[in-house]
């Protein structure tokens, strides 16, 4: 029951740790611009620029 205890007080600090990780990436790229246009891809995709010009 002790080793037990001892990776739960190992554990914990590191999924805390990567959580918070995970939270501080998140919200950089929230507040960089990485989520503004969501939509653009899906619509450039549509768009036909290999024609040749006449």
């Amino acid at each position: 029951m002790g080793c037990m205890m001892e990776i739960l007080a190992f554990l914990i600090p590191v999924a805390l740790m990567l959580g918070g990780l995970a939270l501080f990436a998140f919200i950089w790229s929230v507040k960089s611009g990485q989520f503004d246009d969501p939509q653009g891809a899906a619509y450039r995709i549509l768009e036909d620029h290999d024609r040749p010009k006449t």
